[in-house]
């Protein structure tokens, strides 16, 4: 899988120091995947929440915070598309970004 916007990462666990092990271990494994539906990756990630449009919300160190990402599984491409803490989750819509 190809991951766009490693940086948004970056720069919120250099913000949020807490979670940088989970994102980065996040990061990681959805490179090396190769998921071709989201079954498959609900069978990796039983806790993800499935959005519309391909995606998918990610709960993070227990979550504390919230990653949504769009995939493309055709084509094996991610889009992080949000991180942010529970709170700022909660005032966003997940579906539209």
């Amino acid at each position: 899988m190809r991951i766009f916007a490693k940086r948004t990462l970056r720069e919120f666990w250099l913000k949020h120091v807490d979670c940088e092990l989970q994102l980065k271990s996040w990061y990681r494994e959805t490179e090396k995947a190769h998921w071709t539906s989201v079954n498959e990756l609900k069978k990796e990630y039983p806790g993800a929440s499935i959005l519309k449009n391909n995606r998918i919300v990610f709960d993070i160190k227990g979550n504390h915070y919230r990653l949504i990402v769009k995939f493309n599984f055709e084509f094996q491409l991610a889009w992080i598309r949000f991180i942010g803490t529970h709170n700022e989750y909660d005032n966003i819509n997940a579906n539209e970004i």
